[in-house]
């Protein structure tokens, strides 16, 4: 259940289109539904822009299946993150609607047309940040955002950054992702004006620590305006990104 989906639900009951015991129906699974294993959200939707994302690791095929079945018989989007090409495979059987997309560790499923509104940019300072920027791209699509990509941009180059100085002013919102020292996200803050969210990944050699040498770097930025997700996190990233990237306009001090 989402926002628009109960508006249309409530029209066809007022309009008597709908009679009120079938619209109750429609609604005995909310706000959770206990699957035994797992109790599904079915408010998230109404309270966090956008349905209840599964995380992969640690749940068995069968009992993702029953997950997919769920969303799927209540028409709701679809992600599953951080999926082994296995379990993949065993559930694209099952449910062909469903899409992996390989880099991003990421099955997907939405019930219609993806809408992409306003401008989300992500920058990687390397190719090897591939894979977090694939689900955070991935993610932040199916959120219903328009997006855009810059790879390979980091500090030890900073000539390839200078071409796309336009690009960056004209985004919404920026999502910056690097291994390594860490250094990109704190560049970018300083020439644009936009909220910047920064991703440390699990990118370098021994000092770096997986990740943690790049995430203190972040946090310790001398930018402002540049926030901070969790080593890897492009899910986390995407999800902050979107809900910055659909602020509705205020007029007279109302939400259009």
């Amino acid at each position: 259940m989402n926002r628009e989906r109960l508006r249309r639900l409530l029209e066809e009951v007022a309009s008597g289109a709908l009679k009120p015991e079938e619209a109750l129906k429609r609604l005995t699974g909310l706000p959770y539904e206990d699957l035994g294993f797992a109790r599904v959200d079915h408010h998230r939707a109404l309270r966090k822009h956008f349905p209840e994302v599964i995380f992969g690791p640690g749940k068995s095929i069968a009992q993702l299946n029953r997950l997919v079945d769920n969303f799927l018989e209540k028409g709701l989007p679809l992600l599953i993150t951080r999926l082994s090409p296995k379990k993949a495979e065993a559930l694209s059987q099952a449910f062909p609607a469903l899409r992996y997309h390989v880099s991003a560790r990421l099955l997907a499923y939405h019930p219609g047309p993806l809408k992409a509104v306003g401008r989300i940019l992500i920058l990687t300072g390397g190719t090897a940040d591939t894979p977090v920027m694939e689900e955070a791209r991935v993610c932040a699509e199916y959120m219903g955002n328009k997006v855009e990509v810059i790879q390979d941009v980091g500090v030890a180059g900073l000539h390839r950054l200078f071409p796309e100085l336009e690009r960056l002013k004209l985004a919404r919102v920026l999502i910056v992702i690097a291994g390594m020292e860490g250094a990109l996200p704190s560049l970018v803050a300083g020439l644009v004006d936009k909220p910047i969210i920064a991703v440390p990944t699990s990118t370098g050699y021994g000092a770096h620590f997986s990740g943690l040498a790049p995430l203190l770097a972040m946090l310790n930025s001398c930018a402002p305006g540049v926030a901070v997700v969790n080593i890897d996190n492009g899910f986390g990233a995407a999800y902050m990104a979107s809900l910055i990237n659909q602020i509705p306009e205020e007029k007279d001090g109302t939400p259009s």
